[in-house]
Parts: structure tokens; C-alpha cells; sequence
């Protein structure tokens, strides 16, 4: 036997940590969007709630983060296409590092929740509900927002702290 050669790996089980992350946030973005709609008209503030620094504010935004790219629903769509094609690459090309296991996790968790808004709400809207109250103009976010943003930042520390044993990859 080759000492050089890595052992083959259950690539289903190295998949369970991925799943672990994504599922649980999906849920979460799911059911807490679902409540707001439910309980928040749309456009209200449901008031100051965490120590004056955070709302709960019925909002809609048919463009990415800081309505960028607003109304454009089919361009949107195939981004968040292309993100996953990347997420599914980057899981594959780093699989058995649990870091990247969880921090695609977080990616793949809020990108398919806010991209199950974009297909299937009217005017392809994501339903945002979380605010700082500090900040009169900030705009409104949601879990799978706060999930990519994890994600990312968890993908660029890792890049970054291994940044040199990747160059010649």
C-alpha cells in the first residue's frame, strides 16, 4: 500500500456537518420570516425590543444586501445559482476540514433561505425583519443574511490564515 495516498473517506459522512449547519439555519429564516408575516403588518415596527437596539420591522427588499441589484429577481436567482455551484465546489475541494464544513454551511443555509423567498414571493421579495435601532437609515436584515455573513467571514479567515499552503493548489 501507498503511504503517500490519503485514505478514501465516506464523502456522506464528511457531508453530515455541511447538513448539520444548513438545515437548522434554512428552518430557523423559514419559520422566523413565517412569524413576522403573521404577526407584523408590513412597513410597521413591532417597537424597540433588545435594550433600545434592535427593532422588529416588517420589511421587503427585491434586491440583494443594501438593495443592491433591487427588482432584478431572475439575475438574483441565477447568482445565487452560481453561489451554490461554489458552496458545492469548495465543500468537495475541502471536505475534511470541519471549518469549512460549517462555514459552507452557513453559506448554503442562507442561501437557499432568502432564495426561497426570491422564487416564490410575489415580486420575488425577501422578507427582512430585523433592525438596528440605533442607526435611523440602516437597513433591515434577515437570519439567512446574518447566516451568509458568517459564512463568509468564516471562509475569508480560514483563506486567509492558510493562505500560503493554497497558492500552489
Amino acid at each position: 500500500m501507498n503511504t503517500n495516498q490519503e485514505p478514501k473517506k465516506n464523502t456522506w459522512k464528511n457531508v453530515i456537518p455541511l447538513i448539520s449547519v444548513a438545515v437548522p439555519v434554512f428552518l430557523l429564516d423559514q419559520v422566523s420570516k413565517w412569524l413576522v408575516e403573521k404577526n407584523i403588518p408590513y412597513g410597521t415596527d413591532y417597537g424597540q425590543s433588545l435594550l433600545w437596539l434592535f427593532n422588529l420591522r416588517h420589511d421587503r427588499n427585491s434586491g440583494a444586501a443594501f438593495s443592491i441589484l433591487s427588482g432584478q429577481r431572475t439575475l438574483l436567482i441565477i447568482l445565487t445559482v452560481l453561489a451554490l455551484v461554489f458552496i458545492f465546489l469548495y465543500y468537495f475541494r475541502f471536505q475534511h476540514i470541519r471549518w469549512m464544513q460549517i462555514s459552507l454551511g452557513f453559506l448554503l443555509g442562507g442561501a437557499v433561505g432568502n432564495s426561497i423567498d426570491r422564487i416564490f414571493n410575489e415580486n420575488g421579495e425577501v422578507v427582512d425583519f430585523l433592525q438596528f435601532a440605533f442607526w435611523t437609515a440602516w437597513p433591515t436584515f434577515n437570519i439567512a443574511d446574518i447566516s451568509v455573513c458568517i459564512g463568509a467571514g468564516m471562509l475569508i479567515v480560514y483563506l486567509f490564515q492558510n493562505r500560503n499552503q493554497h497558492q500552489s493548489t
